[in-house]
């Protein structure tokens, strides 16, 4: 037995019960009648033109219908006379590759034959200018050809900043659409500034070439489109502020104002681009975001498949699983930190042999009397917490909790020869 182990050997382990969080479920069925009705507003059809050369932003996020989404805008622009083509606007995602970003559109499920259109990806950007405070400001070559450009996203909070405008379609203008170059401008800075940064970008751009409108749609807890509005350039940012609003409104948490060890069983880029979603968790990888429950400790047990050895998030976690590190791939995981310079998402926290010491550990430094009633969640990953295991000293608050119920009774947590969760 090693120290580790006669450390953490008699760190008790709670009982643990299932709870079911409620949220708000509403969602657009008719997605492509309620699109094609805010297409149709006047102040959008009349900048449509025919022969246009339009380039649709399409980005790298999993957002809902996005197929759909970008085939409905394609056909409306074909309706009018234009020609619409896409081009993938993911910063430096995809391996900051022309090729690697059509593939990620491809994962995604937007293809020439889906959309309807022709995909031009390209790496080469154009600048076009530099703000007062010395960022440059790019553009894709291929949307600073076109006639005009229109903008499909999703609008959320970000994860690293506040500010009215934060994930949107702003955003994808300013650092989707500025290619690798761009990004790397955004966030040279760090995200102290991103809130002031993010914007001021995407209004040169705006004012420079011809931005013709922005799809917005905005997610429900079960990430479902619950709203999709179709801004005009001159209202972008003045709607955009309104739909932030309404996504932090909508956005799943865990109900819970104060804990003492939060266990995430799997991380990874399919679920967030920080591996856990620091609005869930509470904890961000800057100081300029805030938001979710004070976690004391956290312990992260595994890597997704899709993720692919990308571990960018598990550094702002406590510990963690020899498991996960076996998995990493550095060089994947490390390239994130250099892209946003923010670093301390890629360390490698405390490294556990298995699930089970990892939990011990995580209750041992949680600085509480007696260790049996440690407050304790257990989440499966940040995309799902509709169902969440809670420990006994929590079963109080789930009961007097409008917003959740008991759906299990009490059990130990279980676990194989190896000591990991079974």
């Amino acid at each position: 037995m090693n120290i580790l182990q006669v450390l953490l050997k008699d760190i008790p382990l709670p009982k643990m019960v299932k709870v079911r969080q409620r949220f708000g479920d509403q969602k657009i069925d008719s997605l492509e009648e309620k699109l094609r009705e805010k297409l149709n507003k006047e102040n959008i059809v009349q900048q449509i033109k025919p022969g246009m050369e339009i380039a649709l932003a399409v980005g790298s996020r999993g957002i809902d219908r996005l197929p759909e989404l970008t085939a409905v805008t394609v056909r409306f622009l074909k309706e009018r006379g234009a020609k619409p083509f896409i081009v993938p606007s993911m910063g430096s995602h995809g391996g900051a590759t022309a090729e690697g970003q059509t593939a990620v559109l491809k994962h995604l499920g937007v293809t020439e034959e889906s959309a309807g259109c022709e995909i031009r990806s390209s790496m080469e950007v154009v600048k076009l200018g530099e703000l007062r405070n010395g960022l440059p400001v790019y553009l894709d070559k291929h949307a600073s050809n076109a006639d005009g450009i229109v903008v499909i996203n999703r609008v959320k909070p970000h994860t690293a900043f506040r500010g009215p405008i934060e994930s949107g379609v702003m955003k994808m203008i300013s650092i989707g659409l500025g290619k690798q170059k761009g990004a790397e401008a955004c966030h040279q800075l760090g995200f102290k500034y991103m809130a002031e940064n993010v914007p001021a970008m995407a209004k040169m751009i705006m004012e420079k070439k011809q931005v013709l409108f922005g799809v917005a749609t905005v997610e429900n807890a079960f990430d479902k489109v619950a709203e999709v509005d179709v801004l005009a350039a001159a209202e972008i940012e003045q709607k955009e502020v309104e739909l932030q609003k309404l996504a932090k409104q909508l956005l799943p948490k865990l109900l819970f104002d104060e804990l003492e060890v939060l266990v995430i069983d799997e991380i990874g880029k399919n679920i967030s681009g920080d591996g856990m979603d620091p609005n869930i968790t509470g904890r961000y990888p800057t100081p300029y975001a805030h938001g979710g429950p004070n976690v004391n400790k956290m312990v992260v047990l595994d890597l997704t498949h899709e993720t692919e050895g990308n571990a960018n998030g598990v550094g702002t976690a406590d510990f963690t699983t020899q498991r996960v590190v076996d998995k990493m791939n550095l060089e994947v995981t490390y390239a994130n930190g250099l892209t946003s310079t923010v670093v301390s998402p890629t360390k490698i926290p405390t490294t556990l042999g298995n699930d089970r010491m990892a939990l011990q550990a995580a209750i041992k430094t949680s600085n509480i009397l007696d260790f049996s009633k440690v407050k304790m969640v257990r989440i499966k990953n940040t995309l799902e917490i509709s169902e969440i295991e809670v420990s006994e000293a929590l079963l109080e608050h789930v009961k007097q909790h409008p917003e959740m119920e008991l759906i299990s009774e009490l059990y130990d947590l279980e676990f194989d020869d190896e000591g990991n969760l079974s």
